[in-house]
C-alpha cells in the first residue's frame, strides 16, 4: 500500500516509492530505496520537494504521534499518473541551463549503475526511466542543447557522459524517423544502457592514454556482449535496449562486431545506436585523443562505405544538421565563427557567433548571424589549430564549456 507524506514525517527504515516533483528538484537519481541514512533525510529537506509516497508494505509506516498534525494522507494501491506536460520549445541559451542539471546528474546515475553492475546488482529500466524521460524533454523542447553539451567531456567521463550522450541522440534520430513517442523512450533507454558492459572492462584500460595492446582491445571489443548478459538479468530490460547493447559495433556491410551481421539482419534500432555511438565517439576528447569538429565528424563519417545505413545516416544528419552546434566555419566574407543553433529552413543557414577574421588574422567583437536572414554564406568547414583558436567552445557553451 502507498501513502503520500509530508517530507516532515520521513523516518529511516521508510521505503521511498517516488517524490512528488520533477526529477531534477531531488537529490537522487533514484527514486525507490529504503532510507537508511540520516543525510538522505537532510537532503530531501533541504530540496524543493514537500511531499513524497512512500510504500509500507516495504518499509516502515508513518509514527501515529507524526500524524497529529499533519494534513491528511492520500492512501492508494497505485501513484495516479500525472498530466503530462507540454514541453514547450525553448531557446538555446535557456535551455542549456537545465541541460547542463540534467547531464551532472545524469552522469552520477550512469557511475552508479556501472557501479552496481560492478558488484552484480540486477539493473532496473524502472530506475533509469525518469532520466529518459528528462533527456527526451529537453531535447523536444531544444534539440541542441543537452545534445551538444554533452559532447563536453573530459577524457576521464568519458564513458560515463557517453552514455548520456548516446541517449540523447537515438531520442533526437528515433523523432527525426518518426518513431511513435514508446519508440523513442525506447530508443532513449537503449541509448543510456548501451555501454553497460564496459563496467566490466578494467578502469585502466579504458582510460589508458595510450593505443591499447592487441590483448587489451580484444577485451574491450567483449563488452557488447557483457552488457547484454547483464541485461538479461535486469529487470523490465526491453528487447530493443538488449539489441542495440549487443549489435551497436555492427557494421552494414558485416565486417562489424560481435556477430558480423549485415544491413539485412540488423535491426532499424540496432543501425541507430551504430551511429549514434560513433558520433559521439569521434566528437569527444578521448584519454588518447582530441575530438574532431562535429562538422568535420559529419563530412567523414559520411565518406565510410559499408559502415552505417545510409538513410538512417541521413536522418541523423538532419537531426543535428550539416554543421551541428559547435562547428567551426568560415564564411565567404572570411569571418570565422561557430554555430550556436540549427536553422529552422536549411541545413546550411543556422546561426554563427562570428570572433575572429581570417583576413586580418585577429579576434573580432562576438556577432551572432542568422544565415537565414543575411546574405553571408558558409564556405566551408575550418581547422582551429590553423588559426591558433584553443577555445572554440566557450563562443556557444558560454561558462558551460
Amino acid at each position: 500500500m502507498l501513502k503520500k507524506i509530508s517530507v516532515q514525517q520521513l523516518s529511516l527504515g521508510m521505503h521511498l516509492k517516488a517524490f512528488c516533483g520533477a526529477w531534477l528538484d531531488h537529490p537522487f537519481w533514484r527514486t525507490q530505496f529504503v532510507l537508511s541514512d540520516p543525510n538522505d533525510i537532510t537532503l530531501i529537506l533541504e530540496s524543493p520537494i514537500t511531499e513524497v509516497w512512500i510504500d509500507i508494505s516495504k518499509g516502515i509506516d508513518v509514527a501515529p504521534s507524526a500524524t497529529e498534525d499533519a494534513a491528511p494522507m492520500v492512501i492508494a494501491e497505485e501513484i495516479p499518473e500525472p498530466a503530462p506536460v507540454v514541453q514547450e520549445k525553448t531557446s538555446f541559451n535557456d535551455e542549456v541551463k537545465r541541460a547542463a542539471k540534467i547531464c551532472a546528474k545524469g552522469k552520477e546515475a550512469v557511475v552508479s549503475m556501472f557501479q552496481e553492475a560492478r558488484m552484480g546488482k540486477a539493473i532496473e529500466a524502472e530506475a533509469a526511466a525518469p532520466l529518459v524521460e528528462e533527456i527526451s524533454n529537453s531535447v523536444m523542447r531544444n534539440p541542441g542543447a543537452l545534445i551538444s553539451l554533452a559532447r563536453l567531456k573530459t577524457a576521464d567521463d568519458y564513458t560515463f557522459m557517453h552514455s548520456v550522450a548516446v541517449c540523447a541522440l537515438m531520442i533526437a534520430l528515433a523523432r527525426q524517423l518518426g518513431l511513435d513517442e514508446q519508440q523513442v523512450r525506447d530508443a532513449g533507454m537503449a541509448g543510456l544502457l548501451h555501454d553497460l558492459g564496459k563496467a566490466m572492462i578494467p578502469l585502466e584500460i579504458l582510460n589508458k592514454p595510450s593505443k591499447l595492446t592487441d590483448e587489451e582491445f580484444a577485451l574491450v571489443k567483449t563488452h557488447p556482449e557483457e552488457g547484454h548478459k547483464l541485461l538479461l538479468e535486469g529487470k523490465g530490460i526491453n528487447e530493443i535496449t538488449r539489441d542495440v547493447c549487443l549489435h551497436h559495433h555492427e557494421k552494414i556491410d558485416g565486417s562489424g562486431y560481435p556477430k558480423g551481421l549485415s544491413s539485412e539482419t540488423m535491426s532499424l534500432f540496432a543501425k541507430m545506436g551504430a551511429v549514434c555511438d560513433v558520433y559521439d565517439a569521434v566528437t569527444s576528447n578521448r584519454p588518447y585523443k582530441a575530438g574532431w569538429d562535429p562538422a568535420e565528424s559529419i563530412k567523414r563519417m559520411a565518406e565510410w562505405k559499408g559502415h552505417f545505413d545510409p538513410a538512417v545516416f541521413q536522418a541523423f544528419v538532419k537531426s543535428l544538421g550539416i554543421y551541428p552546434i559547435g562547428s567551426l566555419v568560415r564564411l565567404e566574407s572570411g569571418k570565422l565563427g561557430v554555430v550556436t543553433e540549427q536553422g529552422e529552413q536549411s541545413l546550411l543557414k543556422p546561426k554563427v557567433k562570428v570572433f575572429f577574421s581570417t583576413k586580418s588574422q585577429a579576434y573580432i567583437k562576438p556577432e551572432i548571424i542568422d544565415l537565414a536572414r543575411s546574405p553571408e554564406k558558409i564556405a566551408g568547414r575550418e581547422d582551429a589549430a590553423k588559426w591558433g583558436i584553443k577555445d572554440v567552445d566557450r563562443y556557444w557553451a558560454g561558462d558551460k564549456a
